[in-house]
């Protein structure tokens, strides 16, 4: 069961056939949908997009999450917890998106320690990781600047909507490197308020 993971900016709550709409609202701010690296809904495709990580919540390999202000539930984005391999306490953060206006915030910075958080110290992860497209530098940097390890390069790892084999780059953050990373992003949250 997907839970809800709540923060003083952010609220990380479970993903409901009822967001279609919600959410190719917030992907309309910056057009999202239309970035070359990822996928990400608009009106048309948001129906699919969330019963599709509804079915993979069902199957037990998937906990979707709907990002919204902790101050109003506006909706701005969404990430999920993928690739969820018990036996082996392993992860993926990934599908994570936000409307233009809250990237490169302290939004993503409270939205990783929110699921980093609960991956290590309650599912008692030994493994998370990321995966991201070579032609996605911002989300190489950010991904970076959590403290991830980078392992490596997966050819044509997935094809993307418009046909494009892409070519991947994995990280990964193990649970003896969990306490430093926690630090970090407590350190960079505790620097987002004071530069307000």
């Amino acid at each position: 069961m997907t839970p809800t993971l709540r923060g003083k900016l952010i609220t990380l709550r479970p993903l409901q056939l009822t967001d279609s709409h919600r959410l190719s609202d917030a992907a309309a701010d910056g057009e999202l949908w239309s970035l070359p690296f990822t996928v990400v809904p608009c009106a048309e495709t948001a129906d699919l997009y969330v019963q599709k990580a509804l079915a993979g919540q069902a199957e037990g390999t998937v906990m979707p999450f709907t990002i919204t202000l902790s101050s109003d539930q506006s909706v701005i984005g969404s990430t999920r917890f993928w690739k969820i391999d018990r036996d082996n306490r392993k992860l993926e953060i990934g599908h994570t998106w936000y409307s233009q206006r809250w990237q490169r915030t302290a939004a993503n910075t409270e939205s990783k320690l929110l699921l980093l958080s609960y991956a290590f110290e309650q599912l008692e992860c030994v493994r998370v990781q990321f995966t991201t497209d070579v032609l996605n530098d911002r989300s190489q940097a950010a991904i970076l600047r959590l403290g991830a390890t980078q392992e490596g390069i997966i050819r044509n790892e997935r094809i993307m909507p418009n046909g494009r084999k892409r070519t991947s780059i994995r990280y990964s953050i193990i649970d003896e490197e969990w306490p430093q990373v926690r630090s970090n992003l407590e350190q960079r949250l505790l620097k987002y308020r004071q530069d307000k």
